[in-house]
């Protein structure tokens, strides 16, 4: 199965039957990033992913659409494969010390 290109902030939900908005639920969201609900919900306990929030009288778990794109793409800063400065194989070697411990 190919890979879906990132939706752009004014784009609809992955998921036919979700409402055109800027606010996701968990389904919907986690669909938009290719994830099961339940990894958004651990993330979420241990206050780690995309930013979310409660919303409603029930307190509904909910996702801003451009909230998701700029958690994307802070990911993908934060990977050393697709940031050329934080690539290992980039990196000046680093000198070895001369230096051994007395016996």
């Amino acid at each position: 199965m190919p890979a879906q290109p990132l939706l752009v902030p004014s784009a609809a939900p992955a998921s036919p039957g979700a409402v055109r908005t800027a606010f996701l639920t968990v389904k919907d969201a986690a669909e938009y990033l290719g994830l099961s609900p339940h990894t958004l919900y651990v993330w979420r306990h241990r206050r780690q992913g995309p930013p979310s929030f409660r919303m409603g009288p029930r307190g509904r778990v909910m996702y801003r659409l451009e909230a998701l794109v700029a958690w994307v793409r802070e990911q993908e800063k934060a990977d050393s494969r697709s940031n050329t400065v934080l690539n290992p194989l980039n990196a000046r070697p680093q000198e070895r010390s001369t230096r051994f411990p007395s016996a």
